[in-house]
């Protein structure tokens, strides 16, 4: 019995140790206030991090579990908020729910997106570049900066939701362009669009309160009210997508009515023609029979049938337009 072929394998070089990359965080500091930032925290990185500001193991767990819920778990030290944000997966071609787990002490912030957030990222480069941007974010404490992190990703948020709302005006200019059958595949993407928005925002909104309570001690007692701004974007964001609901649903409604008028449209030019040519088969049949009929084998017995045949659909068409059947 012959033996299997070998496979061959090529001897690759082995990386050493210190050639296999992880994400490392970025770190930048002023005025006595360190902001570090870190796209998909791996459990290494999350470990080290922790043990530097001493963190709770759990929300060690909890930074790199898959998904958790918005919520705040408050500590003697420091603050561990984990809030979502909506961004569009490429992969799938669908609006999805980015995680940003969030540590705040006195004297750090500590952001941690499973997936980059660009209002994140773009905020940290102009702070680590720009010197006088980071002393004017940096020096009126934490709270402040996670306010400005916080602010400018509800910021992000309204563009995606102008998107949605050109989506819905697009769907009501082309459904009465006869292309309805189209527009019940796009209704069905924006729907899916508002469905997934909702899910992200709505568990949001009660965290964000408890937040603005929360976080009052990590700032100064003039910028208190700065977080009732947030609260404020996410009720509008909310009230948006409401809007859109009612909107999508109006148009899904309205989509089916065009459809079943074109059917009954379609269905009554059939009955039309059917009820035009009832008379005209009985008559056809009755001088079929084989017994013999006036005028029988002439061709005036064949112009006379066929008159009356043309006499018929003619008062009945005209009997139908004068009904505004037709």
């Amino acid at each position: 019995m012959p033996s299997l072929p070998r496979i061959r394998r090529s001897r690759g070089r082995t990386l050493p140790e210190h050639d296999v990359r992880r994400p490392r965080p970025a770190e930048v500091e002023s005025a006595g206030l360190t902001w570090v930032n870190l796209n998909r925290p791996d459990e290494e990185s999350a470990t080290e991090l922790a043990a530097r500001f001493g963190w709770h193991a759990l929300d060690v767990e909890d930074v790199l579990s898959k998904r958790q819920r918005p919520k705040i778990d408050e500590y003697p030290d420091y603050l561990f908020v984990v809030l979502h944000f909506p961004f569009y997966d490429s992969s799938v071609q669908r609006l999805n729910a980015a995680e940003l787990d969030i540590f705040l002490g006195p004297d750090y912030l500590v952001t941690l997106p499973n997936v980059e957030l660009l209002p994140v990222t773009r905020l940290f480069s102009r702070a680590r570049d720009d010197e006088r941007l980071r002393e004017d974010l940096f020096a009126k404490g934490s709270g402040r900066l996670l306010y400005e992190v916080l602010d400018d990703l509800f910021d992000y948020c309204f563009p995606i939701l102008d998107k949605i709302g050109h989506k819905l005006d697009s769907i009501e200019d082309e459904m009465f362009e006869g292309r309805s059958d189209e527009v019940v595949r796009d209704i069905s993407n924006v729907k899916q669009e508002i469905i997934s928005y909702r899910k992200i925002i709505k568990p949001q909104r009660a965290t964000l309160r408890v937040l603005e309570r929360h976080v009052e001690r990590f700032l100064p007692e003039a910028l208190e009210l700065y977080f009732d701004d947030i609260v404020d974007a996410t009720e509008r964001i909310w009230d948006l997508l409401d809007n859109y609901k009612e909107v999508v649903e109006a148009l899904e409604d309205t989509n089916e009515s065009v459809i079943s008028h074109r059917q009954n449209d379609v269905l009554r030019l059939l009955t039309v023609f059917a009820a035009v040519l009832l008379p005209v088969t009985f008559v056809a049949s009755i001088f079929g029979m084989n017994v013999d009929y006036p005028g029988e084998g002439t061709a005036a017995g064949f112009w006379v049938i066929l008159a009356a045949m043309l006499t018929m659909i003619g008062g009945l068409v005209a009997f139908f337009r004068y009904k505004r059947w037709l």
